[in-house]
């Protein structure tokens, strides 16, 4: 295993662990593909968390400017998935702290009670995989919507869909990228007209 988990083996270990499949599947918004990754799987393994939390952690170090401020950095990740890559790749980095933005039913993401980002506190948002990125936007709007400074976004996976968000000029760090087939329904699926089974996944 290299310092830096390179694709392969990143790729390796979701295979190994279940978390990447290959089949026909459908997701809640209606969008058909032909990979389905659910990278905590994967994260139920000390060693496997490990290596991925350390190697995004490396990633972000080789970045002189986050480099320079991780003593006063904050790791902020959307819940659920991305809070044991974020809580490793603190501590990898000996960063200030980890929190996380929650949501109930369909209110907007928003911190707990008494938990209010400072003003120019820099921050890095975590998360297992971007795949249309709108969670991630939420909390980057939010966290500079209480003054913080967002200056990067770090994830195991990035697996882009067709509506992917961008980020624009903000640095994007991943130790892989899939790029999974996507049809935006099911009338216009090739596997549909194909006849292969589909199977609906929550997320």
């Amino acid at each position: 295993m290299h310092l830096i988990p390179t694709q392969e083996e990143v790729v390796g270990v979701l295979r190994d662990t279940g978390a990447l499949r290959d089949g026909h599947f459908e997701y809640p918004t209606g969008l058909h593909s032909n990979e389905y990754l659910q990278v905590p799987l994967a994260m139920r393994y000390s060693q496997h968390q490990r290596m991925m939390s350390v190697g995004l952690s490396r990633l972000l170090r080789a970045n002189p400017e986050i480099r320079a401020i991780t003593k006063d950095l904050s790791v902020v990740t959307p819940m659920t998935g991305g809070l044991p890559v974020a809580y490793g790749v603190c501590e990898a980095l000996r960063a200030r702290q980890v929190y996380w933005a929650e949501r109930e039913h369909e209110e907007p993401l928003h911190f707990r009670q008494y938990l209010v980002p400072e003003p120019g506190e820099p921050v890095v948002l975590v998360d297992d995989i971007l795949r249309t990125g709108s969670k991630l936007a939420e909390l980057k709007q939010l966290l500079e919507k209480n003054g913080a400074n967002v200056v990067g976004l770090a994830m195991v996976v990035y697996q882009p869909t067709p509506n992917t968000v961008s980020f624009g000029n903000l640095p994007l760090y991943y130790l892989a990228k899939l790029d999974a087939l996507y049809a935006v329904d099911s009338a216009h699926c090739e596997w549909c007209r194909k006849g292969v089974p589909v199977e609906k996944v929550w997320i």
